[in-house]
């Protein structure tokens, strides 16, 4: 949980960047109270956080059957080595095609119309789903968990961690300079490798408290083989 939440914080300066757009163009009722402003943000976050924690259950999910297979070890230095790859495999061309669809923008331009406390929840939703490396090494970090619940409370704390950042930039509005952005963005890649060789370290069951506990196998009265830490 604390990797979720150290993931989340420092790659909310990635999140800036690339929802930082969304959330400055959010809408808002001219006569909204600063309070008001306050709590239609949280709930545009909060729609996120649902998205990220049904990504984190199904994730966690499958690893939990990966991991009564026996190949935990080996899903962790797996998921270590994408998130790694991923940092040379840039998204934006996806993001871009998920932008242009017309389904997207049928959606989402709908609800951009309401000002309403459902359509800024169902909009945070949706944004949860974009294409997002930052979301995909995060969705590495709970799959290797093993355990769908777990997985699901790895995504919320990521989640929460990248709200404090989102909420500067509603406040700031367009103070944040796109230089500062792309600044921002710059920075994602550090968090992801740190996360990429966390995942390796695990996997390879060195010793290191924390970092690579022992994993043992052991099975129980059903015959099910899980991984146990020492």
């Amino acid at each position: 949980m604390l990797t979720a939440l150290v993931l989340g914080t420092l790659g909310s300066l990635h999140c800036v960047g690339m929802c930082g757009p969304i959330v400055l163009a959010l809408p808002q009722n001219k006569t909204q109270t600063p309070a008001q402003f306050i709590i239609s943000r949280l709930t545009y976050n909060s729609g996120r956080l649902f998205s990220y924690a049904l990504m984190g259950l199904i994730f966690g999910s499958i690893g939990h059957l990966i991991s009564l297979a026996g190949f935990q070890s080996l899903l962790s230095i797996a998921l270590g080595v994408i998130v790694i790859a991923t940092l040379f495999f840039p998204l934006d061309p996806l993001l871009a095609v998920v932008n242009q669809s017309t389904v997207w923008k049928k959606t989402i331009g709908a609800l951009f119309r309401k000002k309403s406390y459902p359509a800024l929840w169902a909009i945070g939703f949706f944004n949860g789903y974009l294409p997002c490396g930052l979301v995909y090494t995060a969705l590495a970090g709970a799959a290797a968990s093993g355990d769908g619940l777990y997985g699901a409370g790895f995504m919320v704390v990521f989640g929460l961690g990248t709200i404090p950042a989102l909420m500067i930039v509603a406040f700031a509005g367009k103070r944040l300079t796109l230089q500062r952005r792309q600044w921002i963005r710059k920075a994602l890649p550090a968090a992801a490798f740190v996360l990429g060789v966390l995942l390796i370290l695990r996997g390879l069951s060195l010793g290191i408290p924390y970092v690579s506990p022992d994993l043992e196998m052991r099975q129980t009265d059903q015959g099910l083989f899980i991984p146990h830490c020492q």
